[in-house]
C-alpha cells in the first residue's frame, strides 16, 4: 500500500487535478478573489495617517486599525493572538477544516491563480498527464518555462504584497525600501515559486500543522466533507451493473470523478482522511454526475458523523462551549483594556533614599524620577506639556520633555513648597500630561516633614 502523494516504489506521485465546476467553486471564486483584494490593498489604507494593519518591526510598532501599539502593549498583542487561535478552534469544532478549504493562503492562490494559468496553457488534466510523459521535450520546455515565468511574477508580487504588512509599500515598489526588506522579499518570492512550481500539495500532506491537530478540535457532530456509505455502497460501474442486475449495488457508479479533482489526490470514498482541505470539489464532482445519471442528491456532501448515523446535529455542546466561551472571554478582555489604554503612559516614584530637603531659601524640596513611554504611532518628537495639580503656590522644576514613537525615559522631577505654618505633613498632588492626542494624570505625595516649617 503506497503512501499518500508517493508511488509503490516511494517516489513523488504528481496529482493532476481535474478542473470543475459548482456551486462550492463559485463560492471558492468568491471568497478567494475578495481575500486576495484584502491582501493587496490593504497595506495600501491609512487611517488617520496610520495604516490600517501593518507590524513595523524596526520601530517596533503594530498598527490595527488606528490604533498602536507598542512592546508596552504584550498584552494586547497576545490577547489578539490567543482570540485568533481560540477563534479558529471555535469555527473548526462547527464546521471543520472551512479554513483550509476557503481562506488559506495555499488554497486561495491554487486554486485561483495557479490551476487556471496551469489550464489555460498546459490544457486540463489528460493534457497535462501526456504532457508530464514527454518530459525535457522541446514541447515540455516552452510550456513549463512559460508557467514557470508567469509564476514566478506572480510569486514575486505576492512577496512585495505580503511585505507590505511590514514595511511601507510605497517605499517596496519604488525601491526605496531597506534592503533587509528585499532580502525577505527574495526569500518570500522563491519559496512561493517552489510552492506553486513543484511543492503544492506535499504542504498540506506532509508539512501543515493544521492537519494534525485538528482531530482533537472535532468531533462527531464538526461538519466535514463526507461520502454517503449508507445509500452509495457496494460500488459499481455501469458495465458491472448490467452484467449483474440481480445484484443490489449501492448508487455509487465507481467514476472516479471525486478522486480526480480532488487537489490532494486522495479517495474520499475512503473515509476521513487527515489530507482532506474540505475544498468540496468532489461535491461538486459527484453532483454533476448524480444529475446526469441518477437525478439524485451527491454522495459527497457537507455532513457530520452524526447526520452519517441518523442522529441529529448539535451545535451547542461542551466543546462549542468551551472554545466560544474563552473567545468571548479573550475578546471582552482586550476591549476592555483598549477602552482604558493611554497613548502616553506615565510613572511618578520618589528618588530613592530621600523624603524631603530644606532649601536654603526655606522652601521645601521633593525629588521624583517621572518614567513616561510613548507609545503612539506619531511620526517624529511629540513634545509633553507638564502641570503641576494640587498644591498651591508649588513650584514644578523639570527639563522639557519630548518622545518620539516607542520612546521611553526617566526624568528627575522636584516640586518645591514655601514655608508654612500650617502646613500638612503629607498632601497628595497630581501631575498633568498632555499632548496633541492624550492627557493623563499620575499621582504623589509631598512630604515636609513635620506641620510647621520654618
Amino acid at each position: 500500500m503506497s503512501i499518500i502523494g508517493q508511488t509503490e516504489d516511494g517516489k513523488r506521485r504528481w496529482v493532476f487535478a481535474q478542473s470543475v465546476k459548482g456551486r462550492f467553486q463559485k463560492l471558492h471564486r468568491i471568497s478567494g478573489w475578495i481575500l486576495m483584494a484584502i491582501l493587496l490593498g490593504t497595506p495600501w489604507i491609512n487611517i488617520g495617517g496610520q495604516p490600517v494593519l501593518r507590524m513595523d518591526l524596526a520601530g517596533r510598532r503594530l498598527f490595527v486599525v488606528g490604533a498602536t501599539f507598542t512592546p508596552h502593549d504584550a498584552i494586547f498583542i497576545v490577547l489578539i493572538l490567543l482570540s485568533l487561535a481560540f477563534g479558529l478552534f471555535f469555527f473548526t469544532s462547527l464546521y471543520g477544516r472551512m479554513w483550509c478549504g476557503y481562506a488559506c493562503p495555499q488554497t486561495v492562490f491554487l486554486e485561483e491563480l495557479i490551476r487556471p494559468i496551469e489550464k489555460l496553457i498546459q490544457g486540463d488534466r489528460s493534457a497535462r498527464k501526456q504532457l508530464a510523459s514527454k518530459r525535457w521535450s522541446g514541447e515540455w520546455w516552452r510550456k513549463q518555462l512559460a508557467v514557470w515565468a508567469i509564476y514566478l511574477a506572480l510569486a514575486v508580487g505576492l512577496s512585495l504584497s505580503l511585505m507590505g504588512f511590514f514595511v511601507d509599500p510605497r517605499l517596496l515598489w519604488t525601491g526605496g525600501a531597506s534592503t533587509a526588506a528585499y532580502g525577505l522579499t527574495t526569500f518570500f518570492a522563491g519559496t512561493l515559486f517552489l510552492d506553486f512550481a513543484w511543492f503544492r500539495e506535499q504542504f498540506c500532506i506532509y508539512l501543515c500543522p493544521y492537519a494534525r491537530f485538528q482531530g482533537a478540535l472535532t468531533d462527531d457532530h464538526s461538519l466535514n466533507v463526507m461520502y454517503r456509505v449508507s445509500v452509495s455502497e457496494p460500488r459499481a460501474t455501469s458495465r458491472q451493473r448490467k452484467a449483474e442486475p440481480e445484484v443490489q449495488h449501492g448508487a455509487c457508479i465507481d467514476c472516479k470523478k471525486c478522486v480526480v479533482v480532488c487537489p490532494t489526490g486522495i479517495d474520499i470514498r475512503d473515509g476521513f482522511q487527515l489530507e482532506c482541505i474540505g475544498c468540496a470539489r468532489c461535491v461538486d464532482a459527484c453532483t454533476e454526475v448524480m444529475l446526469k445519471v441518477d437525478n439524485q442528491p451527491s454522495l459527497v456532501q457537507y455532513s457530520s458523523v452524526a447526520a452519517q448515523q441518523g442522529q441529529p446535529s448539535k451545535k451547542l455542546r461542551p466543546r462549542t462551549f468551551a472554545y466560544g466561551g474563552l473567545l468571548t472571554a479573550l475578546s471582552a478582555a482586550f476591549f476592555i483594556l483598549l477602552a482604558g489604554r493611554h497613548p502616553i503612559e506615565a510613572n511618578l516614584n520618589r528618588m530613592p533614599g530621600t523624603l524631603y530637603t530644606v532649601d536654603a531659601d526655606g522652601w521645601v524640596r521633593n525629588t521624583f524620577f517621572l518614567q513616561v513611554t510613548n507609545n503612539s504611532g506619531a511620526e517624529g518628537p511629540v513634545p509633553v506639556q507638564v502641570d503641576l495639580r494640587g498644591l498651591e503656590g508649588a513650584e514644578l522644576v523639570m527639563p522639557s520633555l519630548e518622545l518620539s514613537s516607542t520612546e521611553s525615559t526617566r526624568i528627575p522631577v522636584v516640586v518645591r513648597m514655601p514655608p508654612s505654618n500650617d502646613a500638612d505633613r503629607t498632601r497628595s498632588f497630581e501631575l498633568e500630561l498632555s499632548t496633541d492626542f492624550d492627557r493623563v494624570t499620575v499621582g504623589g505625595t509631598f512630604k515636609s516633614g513635620t506641620s510647621e516649617v520654618n
